[in-house]
């Protein structure tokens, strides 16, 4: 409540006195208003951030006021408070937009409770208004990266549209789908999580669509799928690419029909659910190769988000080992200036997964004392993980694309040439520059002649001559 701006619209004076009592000990500012005239001139003005409205009012009927506010401040929620608990007035209420309805007499906790909610959700039928530093309470990063994937979150948690998420393994792609979930409209609706890699290969299809009876031995009753549990709500499918071929055809008639058939079934059941993805693989390679429908692709790729790897979030990688000692131990040492270095510069190829269980092994060896880096575990996965080579094969797609869109169709592109002469720039302009330019060395380490490592490198140029230097040993 601290620093918001609650508006109270009553003729009775010792609601008010104690309703102002209450909201201004938990640190909010409070105005009154007697009178429905008053309260809109007192809105107008004030610009409240929440208003707790009476129905029965001298002059101006509640409900009519509420119309008025409505339109003066589209975006306050407005909670409604009646003695005269009527089932058309609640109807009434709620029509022309009220947050919620409160019954008199009422106790402070279900008044503080309402408009808590009032205040971090909007009214209700609105597309709530996603504050960004909420997020950034539920995910830390003060980076360039991480400041874009806090807006994009804001931006789409209020729709409807499927999400995919996309980003190296331990990057936080679950956190990020419950943020998405946590802050739309079907907040109060279930999060179900699926990790595809998790389930039996020979039970995908009844484990997400669910089953009758009799549908396949064993099956001795009908059971739900999670489908069916994700009803309303969001479902996360987390490592997409693993979804089998048949059940991949199954999930595309949901999307488009929101109608799900149980295993061993005819009759569909209506369903409504909003789907966020993860994967950490190449789908649209995936694509290519026929291993995953286009069409699903498209239908779940309505919004792609994509989370950086933590060698890309700059100083990020201290806020989170901060984050992670003060979790498990509050009155923890600061991090010594050798360990804040030695965070920076390690690779973490394994992300903030990495990241938070290193921080647990250092404190369990460090025994209370501040953070070396002696402390740390070695690196469990290095630059030649399978991570690196999707990134390599993805940027090399997108350049295919790129080129092939910009020639004409008749124009011949000697596309092989070309990439073949950037990829032998930079590897052997590389090898030579970790040999100080070492020809035979490099030919060597290559496994090519030296006369082409030679010719490579004249063919790099005199802008990388002085970084090469002219050595045949």
């Amino acid at each position: 409540m601290r620093g918001k701006r609650i508006l109270i619209i009553d003729d009775e004076e010792a609601i008010c006195w104690a309703l102002r009592r209450a909201f201004e000990q938990a640190g909010a500012t409070v105005a009154l208003a007697g009178a429905a005239e008053e309260g809109i001139r007192q809105a107008r003005d004030f610009r409240p951030h929440a208003i707790l409205l009476d129905v029965r009012l001298p002059g101006m009927d509640g409900l009519d006021a509420l119309a008025s506010l409505r339109a003066l401040l589209p975006d306050c929620p407005v909670v409604v408070m009646t003695a005269h608990g009527r089932l058309s007035t609640a109807v009434r209420a709620v029509e022309g937009g009220a947050f919620d309805y409160l019954a008199k007499p009422f106790d402070l906790a279900q008044v503080f409770d309402i408009v808590k909610r009032a205040l971090s959700r909007g009214r209700r039928g609105d597309s709530p208004t996603v504050d960004e530093s909420d997020i950034r309470e539920e995910m830390i990063g003060r980076s360039p990266p991480m400041q874009e994937v806090f807006k994009q979150i804001a931006l789409v948690a209020s729709t409807e549209v499927n999400v995919l998420i996309t980003g190296e393994s331990g990057t936080g792609k679950e956190l990020v789908a419950r943020a998405i979930h946590r802050h739309s409209l079907r907040r109060e609706q279930p999060f179900i999580p699926v990790h595809i890699a998790a389930l039996n290969p020979n039970l995908v299809e009844s484990e997400m669509f669910g089953h009758v009876r009799g549908a396949f031995t064993g099956a001795a009753e009908s059971r739900p799928g999670l489908l069916n549990l994700a009803n309303g709500g969001t479902l996360f499918l987390d490592e997409l690419a693993d979804i089998p071929l048949a059940v991949q055809a199954k999930l595309l008639r949901v999307l488009e029909f929101q109608e799900l058939i149980p295993v061993g079934s005819t009759k569909p059941q209506p369903l409504n659910v909003r789907v966020v993805a993860a994967t950490h693989q190449d789908l649209p390679t995936a694509v290519q190769r026929g291993e995953f429908r286009h069409d699903l692709y498209y239908r779940l790729n309505s919004f792609q988000l994509r989370l950086p790897p933590l060698r890309e979030r700059g100083d990020d990688v201290v806020l989170l080992a901060s984050h992670f000692i003060r979790r498990m131990a509050s009155n923890y040492p600061p991090l010594p200036e050798k360990t804040v270095e030695y965070l920076k510069q390690r690779s973490w190829a394994g992300n903030v997964r990495e990241l938070r269980h290193a921080v647990e092994h250092a404190m369990i060896v460090a025994r209370g004392e501040p953070l070396r880096p002696d402390h740390f575990p070695p690196p469990l996965l290095t630059a030649t993980t399978s991570t690196t080579t999707e990134r390599m094969t993805e940027l090399i797609r997108q350049w295919v694309q790129e080129k092939v869109a910009a020639a004409a169709p008749s124009e011949p592109t000697n596309l092989h040439a070309a990439l073949s002469e950037i990829f032998e720039n930079a590897l052997v302009g590389e090898v030579l520059r970790l040999l100080h330019g070492n020809r035979l060395g490099a030919a060597r380490w290559l496994g090519l002649a030296r006369a082409t490592v030679r010719k490579i490198a004249a063919r790099i140029g005199s802008e990388e001559k002085h970084l090469l230097g002219d050595k045949e040993r």
